[in-house]
């Protein structure tokens, strides 16, 4: 597969606006394995405030949080996506997101680049970031 460079993506201003105004996030292919940077990103977000709801195909709990088997599934509203999966599957996650109506800001994890999909979200309305870490950028606007 060959790797894209990120065309559609928030500056930093946006990226700090994103964290100040965003409550809920649903991480997708969030991990049980404390070993893995979903769970490590999804845990220190937790501690900063944020509601975090995992989305895994299996599991009942993580970090304390219902898990969801998908994006739909989440009874009430979701502010961010932050997007812990292949390149390929960000196509139907921005269909979904798109769908769902209330997703605010679509973030794709350091290393995951769709522009395709990016600029779906983007056109629907949403903030878009990709190729960059949540817990490094928020680490990083706290100083």
């Amino acid at each position: 597969m060959e790797c894209e460079f990120p065309t559609v993506n928030s500056n930093m201003n946006e990226i700090k606006e994103i964290f100040e105004n965003v409550k809920t996030i649903a991480v997708l292919g969030l991990s049980p394995d404390e070993s893995k940077d979903s769970h490590r990103v999804a845990k220190y977000l937790q501690g900063q405030g944020y509601k975090i709801i995992p989305v895994y195909p299996k599991g009942e709990t993580i970090l304390g949080e219902k898990v969801y088997n998908s994006l739909a599934e989440i009874p009430f509203e979701v502010d961010m996506v932050d997007i812990f999966r292949k390149p390929a599957a960000l196509d139907a996650i921005a269909d979904a997101c798109i769908k769902r109506g209330d997703v605010k800001v679509f973030w794709a994890q350091k290393g995951i680049v769709n522009n395709e999909a990016a600029k779906k979200a983007q056109d629907a309305g949403m903030k878009v970031v990709q190729n960059q870490c949540t817990m490094v950028d928020h680490r990083n606007l706290q100083g």
